[in-house]
């Protein structure tokens, strides 16, 4: 068995440690009030993109397939970020998120199919399709949960329906087209894998008929074997198979106590403010955001209140945002635990921690060699 492992590029800067909530790497991270030019690093003159290039090497070298690249109002744009790294890597992957009514189908898919052709095939999606609440109305998009899936449903079934040339015609609630078709070459290029994220009934009925891979954060391990299962079983009526990946933060040190420490000394530099908005965050209708939250404690006195499994802590986004549980432990303990994941159904992950350039080289080196199940065949695909 092999298993992809994607590494994560922080398109909205970062600090130097989950310790040190005080941002200099990047001109876009929430809170920033350094002396950095714009576009620069800390004030150094190196050019953002520079930074962002460094990490995207670091994880290609370090073994990771590719990267993760976020989309946030507070980030620059993946489709043309992946553009300008395509140039500074040889192997690495672009795993681009996007929101699908944000882009007309066939307008995605000649972007998508160019990208592919300058590359030689690097680009793959991480289709999502918002969380609803003031973060969808900021896009413009006032749509319902539901049509939000159809939507996406439809732009996909137009997207594939005009990557082999066509002519292609579609007549559905969101979307028509007639004799559609991308042009040779364009249209010899190799389609691109679908990660797909969403937790609800309408996002699994999406992916079941789409997604090569289905994308979710760590849940606790029983929930995310019955999510799993759900997927697979849609997809299977579907005649399709159906992979399985997850999105996971971690702080991997060479003992436990060290990685423990690590998360402890980011939990006592939080302010109150922000241990309040944790446990209050903004409406939303997100099913997978909703999952996640159900998972914390009442009370939240310590670090330690937010372990909830072993080696699983549910209080990364109060260190940098996002997602909310991540593994940690010492280089064994994780490498064990995503082979606990894998034994799960899992077969790609998308790793992440601050900060990102330092870590690459750490994960990569320390714990990646490490993923070998119970087995003597090594589970990883290095890049290459």
């Amino acid at each position: 068995m092999t298993i992809d492992v994607f590494w994560r590029i922080p398109t909205h800067g970062e600090p130097s440690s989950h310790r040190n909530r005080t941002p200099h790497r990047g001109d876009w991270f929430p809170g920033d009030d350094t002396k950095a030019k714009p576009g620069s690093v800390g004030g150094t003159g190196q050019g953002y993109i520079d930074y962002v290039a460094e990490i995207a090497r670091a994880a290609e070298i370090s073994g990771f397939q590719g990267g993760l690249i976020p989309s946030f109002p507070m980030t620059d744009e993946p489709w043309v970020i992946s553009s300008l790294l395509a140039r500074e890597t040889s192997t690495f992957r672009f795993m681009i998120p996007f929101q699908p009514g944000f882009l007309n189908p066939v307008v995605a898919a000649r972007m998508t199919a160019s990208l592919q052709r300058a590359t030689g095939g690097r680009a793959l999606y991480n289709i999502i399709t918002g969380g609803g609440g003031p973060a969808q109305l900021w896009w413009g998009d006032s749509a319902s949960h539901d049509d939000r899936y159809g939507r996406t449903t439809e732009f996909l079934d137009v997207l594939k329906g005009v990557w082999n040339g066509g002519p292609f015609s579609y007549h559905g609630k969101f979307y028509q087209v007639e004799d559609a078709g991308l042009a040779h070459p364009l249209s010899q290029e190799e389609y691109p894998e679908i990660y797909f994220s969403g937790s609800s009934d309408a996002a699994l009925a999406s992916a079941s008929k789409h997604a090569d891979y289905y994308l979710t954060w760590l849940e606790p391990f029983e929930q995310l074997r019955e999510k799993f299962d759900r997927v697979k079983a849609r997809t299977q009526i579907l005649g399709r198979k159906i992979k399985c990946a997850i999105r996971v933060d971690i702080i991997a040190r060479p003992t436990e106590e060290e990685a423990w420490a690590e998360v402890e000394k980011g939990f006592n530099s939080l302010s109150r403010e922000a241990l309040d908005k944790f446990q209050n965050p903004d409406a939303s209708d997100s099913v997978g955001a909703a999952r996640q939250r159900g998972n914390r404690p009442t009370t939240i006195n310590s670090y330690k209140d937010l372990i909830i499994e072993p080696n699983v802590w549910s209080g990364f986004s109060l260190l940098r945002g996002g997602q909310t549980n991540g593994i940690v432990g010492s280089y064994e303990q994780v490498a064990e635990r995503l082979d606990q994941l894998v034994a799960l159904g899992a077969d790609a992950f998308i790793l992440a921690s601050t900060p990102h350039l330092e870590e690459a080289y750490r994960v990569g080196e320390e714990v990646l060699p490490l993923l070998r199940g119970k087995t003597d065949t090594a589970i990883l695909r290095a890049v290459g």
